[in-house]
């Protein structure tokens, strides 16, 4: 595993290693951030949302259960922080790429530019995440116009057009991030996550901020980390990206390489006589003991999605779970985790006071807070709900 950035401290990573080799029981949680108007949003994220998704997941489960149930934790934890955040007033926000890894199976949420991808022992480049950039997806420009937001580029005085698509007012080219409480409401903090399982052969993941990807395509950054150790990787890929664009944006990479455990991994950091041919040759050679091994599955390509979601409709996100029935005095907020009463919270599906779908007795439930935040993911401009009538 190798970090290695440059440019502003608005970029921010931070990797918490559990276990370097795949298999049973390995885990590993990682996440690259990249801030803007400030490092605040950064900052607060990489120190608390590892704690605020794990806090949403019971204890005494066992590893497929734990992981069937991690995508709902990290939307509602992506949505905790960012309501945290924003109660300290900050006009700040960060991209976020967030990644765990349990034994092979690898799960990434993201919101924002940031980008996490896959290249697996076969050669295979998988993108495990989605860009929520308003100038390439449109599904996410029509979220924004339906709940409120304008899209427009930057106009100059004479009436000129410049730069790239963003959200008025604010001017934030991304539709989701953690913060940017001064944009609108529009900007969500709900993210794409997708799951996958690796093959025991094993693959690396390399996540970058937007510095990298603006300058260098996914299969040049996976090509250019070949041959080398994942400590000179990242720092191979932030050289390539300032040779190709100079830096003009916060450019960081974060290289982790899943292995199996009973074979070598990729070489440490050469020593200083220790030639670049010289350690592609060691690479090459680790290749072939792979490929000798008597473990080594017959089809190593296989990289098996398990779930993949990129839906801003909490509803959908969390899905019908009425686990938290209102026969109960006290519940809670199932994003916020905040404590409720029946009357008090809200339901994910209920929708106006007259429409023949609303099932405000459907759980789960939320404060009045994230339920004003699930009408911007929903595309709905802020509307009287049944829950505020009857409270």
């Amino acid at each position: 595993m190798c970090r290695q950035p440059q440019g502003s401290d608005s970029c921010v990573e931070q990797a918490d290693v559990k276990a370097r080799t795949g298999g049973s029981g390995a885990r590993l949680n990682g996440m690259i951030l990249d801030g803007h108007n400030g490092a605040a949003a950064a900052t607060y994220a990489r120190d608390n949302l590892l704690k605020d998704v794990m806090g949403l997941m019971p204890t005494s489960l066992s590893q497929d259960e734990w992981l069937a149930l991690l995508p709902k934790a990290l939307v509602a934890g992506f949505i905790k922080t960012d309501k945290e955040f924003q109660n300290r007033k900050q006009s700040s926000g960060t991209t976020v790429t967030f990644v765990v890894v349990d034994g092979w199976t690898v799960t990434v949420a993201s919101v924002g530019d940031s980008r996490c991808i896959l290249d697996s022992q076969s050669g295979a480049i998988s993108t495990l995440t989605v860009d929520h950039r308003l100038e390439e997806n449109i599904e996410e420009r029509n979220r924004v116009a339906a709940s409120g937001g304008q899209v427009g580029r930057l106009s100059l005085i004479d009436g000129v057009e410049i730069g790239p698509l963003r959200c008025w007012p604010g001017g934030l080219c991304l539709s989701r991030s953690i913060g940017d409480m001064d944009v609108g409401k529009f900007i969500v903090p709900i993210p794409h996550v997708k799951q996958v399982k690796l093959s025991s052969a094993g693959g690396r993941l390399i996540l970058a901020s937007d510095g990298v990807w603006d300058a260098l395509s996914c299969e040049r950054v996976a090509k250019c980390c070949r041959g080398l150790p994942a400590e000179l990787a990242a720092r191979q890929v932030v050289k390539e990206a300032l040779q190709a664009r100079g830096l003009q944006d916060d450019t960081t990479c974060l290289v982790v390489d899943i292995m199996p455990p009973k074979l070598p991994s990729p070489a440490g950091p050469p020593s200083r006589r220790r030639s670049k041919l010289k350690t592609l040759f060691f690479w090459r050679w680790s290749q072939r003991q792979r490929a000798k091994s008597p473990d080594r599955p017959a089809e190593v390509e296989v990289v098996e999605a398990l779930f993949e979601d990129s839906s801003s409709i909490l509803a959908e996100r969390f899905g019908a779970d009425a686990s938290a029935a209102a026969a109960h005095e006290v519940f809670h907020c199932a994003v916020c985790q905040m404590d409720l009463t029946p009357r008090e919270g809200i339901s994910v599906h209920a929708g106006s006071f007259f429409s023949m779908s609303s099932k405000p007795w459907e759980g789960p439930f939320l404060c009045a807070f994230c339920k004003l935040k699930q009408d911007a993911m929903d595309g709905k401009k802020q509307q009287t709900i049944l829950g505020d009538v009857l409270a």
